[in-house]
């Protein structure tokens, strides 16, 4: 059996295939992003999910895919935690990018995510190429879930959100200071706490201001991850996460404005990363 997962800060998809593609298992853990939390968290996150452990001593294979695996260090942690976990698997972890790549296209694109985080990267048709490394939430992360909630609490506080906008906020969060402060510099996942404003933007309807600070976002997201790639020029853009699904309105507008082939947008790569796993079970096959 081989397991497939697509993991975020803030969730990770797992689907387990039998070896004739068929899908035997659907499930979901917590974020287990190496770049972020410490590997007890991880571990925990793991042994919590019942479905998994059931099945564990009998994954014979397993594709992660995720966010914070860019680099070598994170990157063996989480294969080390997995190796410990499923005991008689293969592990490959890589990073998320070869999943919104191979859940987007099969042919030569730039391929963006945008979610809790985001990032890009050139997709020649078989492998990824990420020619800026991602510094995370503090410091990149344009258009991504905490770049946003970053950019409505400091309006918020700055008193420069409408009135309205801001009583609305007040309603649907809470906007305590000394609460904003302790999950952001206190409590574990402080990028999925800042995420988690950004629904705020995509949950209510469109306004003046919302259309506003989704534009700077997309624009500052264009400048800084797709303009840099010349390949841009000429091949389309593709993107994924829940940002960009929700948000799709407004990254047309700025491709338009950029002069940027749109290609696909996808919510979650899981379904195309199974339909790539089912297509290498076949080939495994002949």
């Amino acid at each position: 059996m081989i397991l497939i997962a697509d993991g975020g800060s803030t969730k990770a998809d797992w689907i387990l295939l039998d070896k004739s593609g068929a899908q035997v298992l659907k499930t979901r853990t917590g974020g287990l992003n190496p770049a972020v939390f410490d590997e007890e968290l991880m571990k925990k996150r793991l042994q919590e999910n019942l479905d998994l452990v059931d099945y564990k001593d009998k994954v014979t294979n397993v594709y992660f895919y995720g966010a914070g695996c860019g680099t070598e260090k994170p990157t063996l942690v989480l294969k080390s935690i997995f190796e410990s976990f499923f005991t008689n698997a293969v592990v490959e972890v890589k990073e998320d990018t070869y999943a919104a790549a191979y859940a987007v296209t099969t042919q030569p694109g730039i391929v963006c995510i945008l979610g809790t985080g985001s990032n890009s990267c050139y997709f020649d048709g078989e492998q990824v190429d990420v020619r800026i490394p991602s510094l995370g939430y503090i410091l990149m992360d344009e258009a991504s879930g905490n770049y946003f909630g970053k950019k409505l609490l400091r309006d918020y506080y700055y008193q420069k959100m409408p009135k309205k906008v801001a009583k609305l906020f007040e309603e649907q969060f809470n906007v305590d200071a000394d609460t904003i402060k302790r999950n952001i510099y206190k409590e574990d996942n402080p990028n999925t706490y800042l995420a988690h404003f950004a629904e705020f933007l995509l949950r209510n309807e469109r306004n003046a201001y919302f259309n506003k600070v989704l534009h700077k976002g997309m624009k500052d997201f264009f400048k800084n991850r797709i303009i840099p790639y010349k390949e841009s020029e000429n091949i389309p853009v593709h993107f994924v996460g829940s940002i960009a699904y929700f948000a799709q309105d407004i990254i047309k507008d700025v491709a338009r404005f950029y002069m940027i082939e749109l290609g696909n947008i996808v919510r979650r790569p899981i379904d195309g990363l199974i339909e790539y796993h089912r297509e290498l079970l076949k080939l495994e096959e002949v």
